[in-house]
């Protein structure tokens, strides 16, 4: 049986990547890149920032009855699918650089918030240097993350802000692994299992 850890000196994994490894078996994390934002004692959370969905900001908009301007570029952004846990639930993944109503700081590259104001905000174009709306999260109870990195599901390596920001979703999980000098299309999935 594994130990759990004994002290927050152990769980070092907020603002840290997790990568799927080859042949994830679970879907909801297949080939993704997930941005664990907070990890305790009571467990992990996180969001995937690699699964655009059909959905756009304007749509979000609307339906919030926030007012925008239908041809900013804004408007045209996609909504994330940020994990399987309260799929109808938003979050504003985003550069730090001010806070809102409601914002909880990762590190100094990233903070999460689910709050109106911010919403409006960006929709005003006067939002983060930086964001991605999410719909969902991933969440570990206790010592569960912790067990599955120890079964080889994840990589982890610090994250990388312009991985998030910066790169098309689809280069997002193969990039970060790069980061690693780690190419996951010559990891045999099967790897480590007798």
């Amino acid at each position: 049986m594994a130990s759990e850890p004994t002290s927050d000196s152990e769980l070092r994994l907020a603002g840290h990547f997790l990568i799927a490894m080859p042949g994830m078996l679970d879907a909801n994390f297949s080939e993704t890149l997930t941005l664990v934002c907070e990890h305790n004692a009571q467990g992990a959370l996180g969001f995937v920032v690699n699964r655009p969905t059909e959905l756009t900001l304007a749509e979000l908009f609307e339906q919030q009855g926030v007012e925008f301007d239908p041809d900013s570029p804004v408007a045209r952004q996609p909504l994330y699918a940020g994990g399987p846990v309260e799929t109808e639930r938003g979050f504003i993944l985003h550069s730090p650089e001010r806070r809102w109503e409601a914002t909880m700081p990762v590190d100094e590259h990233f903070a999460i918030t689910a709050s109106r104001d911010i919403i409006e905000a960006c929709a005003r174009g006067e939002g983060p240097r930086h964001f991605l709306f999410l719909l969902g999260y991933a969440g570990w109870g206790p010592g569960q993350l912790e067990r599955e990195m120890v079964e080889n599901a994840w990589l982890s390596t610090p994250a990388d802000p312009r991985i998030v920001f910066e790169l098309p979703p689809a280069e997002r999980w193969q990039a970060a692994a790069r980061q690693m000098g780690i190419d996951l299309t010559l990891l045999n999935p099967d790897a480590g299992h007798a």
